[in-house]
């Protein structure tokens, strides 16, 4: 008896290649986008309401954080927050894959963290097909104004990022990295 074939959704969760235009995925998509709609356009002196939007949109969202609008995502249930994290303004989570974000971690302004990734090859990629690898921001990690952390990529806890570095692979705890691509300048503690 052969195996029932998976959902575009189910390949996604899966980290398998999907097509993103599915109507399952449309409709995942187009919910985060109202949402995240509602969260950009409420008085952004109302924090209940802002935080109950996020409660509603994200996968989990600590006690104590905040992210302070405009915040784009693909589908929202896919990003984690933990307790008392800080993002500021303009905070991007493609979060095709999980996005894990630790507690106590400080997010500057327009951070991208993008899970997305597509095929090498101009045929798959012509033909709409991606994928995506999972973000994982540890405890008490600052990511500085601008970083861009890319697909399958772990930073370990009470890291710092510097301002504008693009971090590529993993980084391990305890340093500082800066840079394009980030690179480990310095160990602290």
């Amino acid at each position: 008896m052969s195996e029932r074939a998976k959902s575009m959704r189910e390949r996604m969760l899966a980290g398998e290649l999907y097509i993103a235009d599915d109507p399952e995925l449309a409709r995942d998509s187009a919910r985060a986008q109202r949402l995240t709609h509602r969260i950009n356009t409420t008085d952004p002196t109302d924090h209940a309401r802002i935080r109950e939007l996020f409660t509603e949109l994200l996968g989990g969202y600590g006690v104590g954080s905040e992210i302070r609008p405009p915040f784009r995502c693909d589908y929202g249930y896919q990003t984690v927050v933990g307790a008392r994290t800080f993002a500021n303004w303009g905070l991007v989570s493609l979060d095709v894959a999980t996005v894990t974000i630790g507690d106590d971690v400080q997010i500057g302004p327009n951070v991208q963290l993008l899970t997305a990734t597509h095929p090498i090859e101009a045929g798959p990629r012509r033909d709409k097909w991606e994928a995506a690898e999972p973000i994982v921001v540890g405890d008490n990690v600052w990511l500085g104004g601008g970083v861009i952390v890319c697909p399958g990529v772990t930073i370990g806890p009470n890291t710092v990022v510097g301002a504008g570095s693009v971090v590529t692979r993993d980084l391990p705890a305890d340093v500082v990295a800066v840079g394009s691509p980030a690179r480990v300048v310095r160990r602290l503690g």
